[in-house]
């Protein structure tokens, strides 16, 4: 529980502060590891004088922690880390604040911690548990009430955790106890826009209360979520004088002065921050490049067909990881153009990936004529098709067995959204940089990144994705002549209706108002619906939008639901005998 401030009277008061604020890449789990994080960055900032240093929500036991944290072994061992921390903090002169699973009267809390001077100076309980979206705290943990400021060098601390900062009653309670200056601790992940939302919320707490705040986020991967960093500090005025970089793992320190209005941060740092689309490509890069080395992967394999999809999936796995851990495999069939093993093959070497071409043909004969007697006196239809798709997925997980390699997959959210995917197929594998990512946006990353090399890439600069791949129209080349708007509205209409059926969650004559034809709409939200199985056994992936497939999305697999069959979609006169 937070400390009163009788019970530290001989804390000498101060009128300055030097607060150390760290962005940290910790893992879910590995405690061990996370503590030697968390001291590595204790030491810098001692090193630089520090008088307190701040870390992100759960950095000791890792973002989200999920059932991980309901067991017992586990949250004896955060325990004893924060022990162990606050043993470090003897005689040093720098405070610590971490954030942990805390135990107390058998219950279990989601935690900020004040160390110092040997001790655990002060404990303060999240309060406001997430229960929506990829959040699910209420699940594992207590919610704790609303608390005071804990003191440190006399100085009157507000600490709230994440979602605390989200609403007005604990910055009202701490305000009301005396809190002189707000820190916030966050695991906040990214989504398009979401720095404005943070921003906007800090901004609204500062003004309730007339205070400065602290805001320090983690940076980094978590299974489908990423966390950018994009740390902050504003004062009572509004301002902005501290902004750290986003997307790197990084720390500074803040400079505190007490005034006659209170506590003011008189540091200016401004770093650099991503356009949207920069954020997207340093999401999917982050997001694949965690996933894989913190799972111990020696690389990536991934089929290159020579479309669009296959060709940015390798680029960023060359960009994430560097090219000389990306495997890329060509595996034509009868109906491969000849341009598209030209672009594969070009796009492989222009981001400096190996490649190999392995054709299909002998497999799919083999199929044929284990098949045949089976499917005597049917016509030809998608079977065939899907049986290609997965012979292709088939060879790539045998390379993954025999080499190591994760299976990269290279869907992407319009054709996921609408179960234009084959099960087994070109869904099979370990992880997918696309999954939350709509083809048009798909279009616009490609014209990015052949524009711009990104911040920490190991890939390639200049043209890696050859122009004509992005420029002709996309085919799954799965029989003769095929195009995807054979089967599909023109993508500039489908990613329109799937984005208001998605995240907007509108109501199909909504949709249609926006100038589609209600029957496209209907089509396209019953094949939403009932895509529903696959994507369900589908690989993770990055989390870009506001609401991507998975735990953000969690709809029915069987569902009889259907909106917009009339004034109501149920009928009282249904259930009559």
């Amino acid at each position: 529980m937070p400390l009163s401030e009788g019970a530290l009277t001989s804390a000498e008061m101060t009128d300055t502060l030097k607060i150390a604020l760290a962005q940290l890449n910790v893992t879910v789990g590995d405690i061990a590891g996370n503590v030697r994080c968390i001291l590595a960055a204790y030491d810098k900032a001692k090193a630089d004088g520090a008088d307190l240093l701040v870390c992100p929500e759960l950095c000791i036991i890792g973002y989200p922690p999920e059932d991980l944290v309901l067991k017992p072994a586990f949250q004896e061992e955060a325990m004893n880390a924060v022990a162990f921390l606050a043993s470090r903090t003897a005689a040093s002169g720098t405070g610590l604040i971490v954030s942990t699973c805390w135990t107390e009267n058998s219950k279990l809390y989601n935690s900020l911690c004040l160390l110092a001077d040997g001790q655990v100076q002060g404990v303060v309980h999240k309060h406001h548990l997430p229960n929506y979206g990829v959040f699910d705290e209420k699940r594992v943990f207590e919610s704790g009430a609303p608390s005071g400021p804990v003191v440190f060098k006399g100085v009157r601390l507000g600490l709230m955790t994440c979602e605390d900062m989200w609403f007005s009653d604990v910055t009202e309670t701490l305000a009301e106890t005396g809190a002189e200056l707000l820190i916030s601790s966050h695991g906040s992940p990214y989504d398009v826009g979401k720095e404005d939302a943070r921003l906007n919320h800090a901004v609204a707490r500062v003004t309730e209360s007339g205070l400065p705040l602290i805001f320090v986020n983690q940076v980094g991967g978590q299974d489908e979520l990423v966390f950018d960093g994009d740390s902050f500090v504003l004062n009572a005025d509004r301002s902005r004088p501290v902004l750290l970089p986003d997307w790197v793992e990084t720390q500074a320190i803040t400079q505190w002065q007490r005034g006659k209005d209170g506590w003011a941060c008189t540091s200016q740092i401004n770093g650099t921050q991503q356009s949207d689309l920069g954020s997207i490509y340093q999401a999917m890069m982050l997001g694949l490049r965690d996933y894989v080395e913190k799972n111990r992967f020696p690389g990536v394999v991934l089929g290159m067909s020579g479309g669009i999809d296959s060709a940015l999936s390798a680029v960023v796995a060359a960009d994430a990881l560097g090219p000389e851990r990306v495997h890329c495999v060509m595996m034509p069939s009868r109906y491969t153009s000849d341009h598209s093993l030209e672009d594969a093959k070009a796009c492989a070497e222009a981001c400096g990936a190996d490649y190999d071409i392995i054709p299909i043909k002998p497999a799919v004969e083999a199929f044929g004529d284990m098949l045949a007697p089976s499917f005597e006196g049917l016509e030809p239809d998608t079977t065939e098709e899907n049986i290609q798709s997965r012979i292709r997925g088939l060879t790539l997980m045998a390379l993954s067995n025999k080499h190591g390699n994760m299976v990269l997959t290279t869907g992407n959210k319009s054709e996921m959204s609408v179960g234009y995917a084959t099960l087994y197929g070109d869904m099979c594998g370990g992880y997918s940089v696309l999954k939350d990512i709509y083809k048009l946006t798909v279009f616009e990353l490609c014209k990015w990144r052949n524009e711009n090399v990104p911040l920490n890439a190991k890939g390639r600069s200049g043209e890696v994705i050859p122009e004509r791949i992005i420029t002709k129209p996309p085919s799954a080349e799965l029989r003769d002549d095929q195009k995807d708007e054979d089967s599909l509205p023109p993508y500039e209409a489908l990613d329109d209706i799937l984005h208001c059926l998605v995240e907007q969650e509108m109501a199909a004559e909504e949709i249609a108002a926006r100038g589609h034809a209600p029957e496209t709409v209907r089509r396209i939200e019953h094949l939403l619906l009932i895509a529903e199985y696959k994507r369900r056994q589908a690989p993770p992936g990055v989390k870009i939008s506001s609401k991507a497939f998975g735990r953000d999305r969690r709809y029915p697999i069987t569902n009889g639901f259907r909106d917009g069959h009339g004034p109501l979609s149920f009928d009282p006169k249904d259930t009559a005998e």
